[in-house]
């Protein structure tokens, strides 16, 4: 298998659409230096009678989401859009968003903006930027053509 560098993943985020409208993303990619899959699981290991005496584990929640961080840029319009909705709370914070890996395949689905951070940091660097994005739901899933 060929390796491949992670910034041929793209990331996009969008407001809700409304309507049955397509959601229009804006790539979330200009002054991202990272992306940390942070994932999170919960699980509950219980042994059975008919087993051999141990546990067996069950994964029974997934929230996949992601960290970015970088600088923050007023005129990009996906750091403008994440910088808009940092003060609201439930519905607010809830938006559109596609990963789109290397090979082509496209994971989509209603998400949560968590921890948006569009200033601070020293006085001699450039504002930071961070935000963790992570799907509500288990995204649709499509296959590289």
């Amino acid at each position: 298998m060929t390796r491949q560098k992670n910034a041929l993943t793209g990331y996009f985020v969008a407001s809700m659409p409304s309507n049955g409208e397509e959601p229009e993303y804006m790539q979330l990619a200009k002054w991202i230096s990272s992306v940390t899959d942070d994932t999170d699981e919960t699980s509950e290991a219980t042994g059975y009678y008919d087993g051999d005496g141990n546990p067996t584990t069950d994964v029974t929640a997934r929230l996949e989401q992601y960290s970015f961080e970088g600088m923050y840029d007023k005129d990009d319009p996906a750091m403008a859009f994440i910088n808009s909705i940092k003060r609201e709370v439930g519905e607010g914070r809830k938006i559109m968003f596609k990963k789109v890996d290397s090979d082509g395949t496209e994971i989509e689905g209603p998400a949560t903006v968590t921890v948006p951070i569009t200033s601070g940091g020293e006085a001699t660097e450039f504002a930071t930027f961070s935000c963790t994005i992570g799907f509500d739901r288990k995204p649709t899933i499509t296959a590289a053509p």
